[in-house]
């Protein structure tokens, strides 16, 4: 029983996660512009949609979690999606740039330091882990997917003559 509430922690913390940042993004797409450019990663044309693209698939990401649907491939997404952040800040501190990754709003350049880089790094490494959890672990009370709620004990488990 612990493991499907720590899986309800682990679903609803990172719920919140994409729903703060998605929406952030979203309601700044000028900034979240801004932040994506700084990166130096994309060329120019696929600055905006990708600065666009962010947001809805992080609200998208949230919602999911929030209500439960699609947990293991959601979480399998979020993962990804965190990989490519930390390359990405790993990418723009071994580079010498100076700037705000941008994740929680704001972006562009800044006065940071290595620390700064560092927490951010294992901040994601934190929601990465969640995601992980999540993988392994979809299954949490009050998840409305399928494959994604505890399966009731009422129902009769298949047998192999089946």
């Amino acid at each position: 029983m612990w493991i499907r509430i720590v899986s309800l922690i682990a679903r609803l913390g990172l719920a919140a996660v994409w729903l703060v940042s998605g929406w952030i993004k979203f309601s700044d797409p000028t900034q979240t512009i801004v932040a994506v450019r700084a990166y130096q990663l994309l060329p120019e044309v696929f600055v905006r949609p990708v600065a666009a693209g962010l947001p809805v698939l992080e609200l998208v990401l949230g919602l999911l979690l929030l209500i439960g649907m699609a947990v293991r491939p959601v979480a399998a997404v979020s993962a990804a999606v965190l990989v490519t952040l930390i390359v990405a800040i790993v990418s723009a501190w071994s580079r010498g740039l100076s700037i705000d990754c941008g994740c929680f709003g704001g972006g562009g350049l800044a006065e940071v330091d290595d620390w700064d880089y560092a927490r951010e790094i294992l901040r994601d490494l934190g929601f990465l882990a969640l995601s992980a959890w999540l993988i392994v672990f979809p299954r949490s009370p009050a998840a409305l997917g399928a494959r994604s709620r505890p399966a009731s004990s009422a129902i009769a488990q298949p047998s192999m003559a089946e």
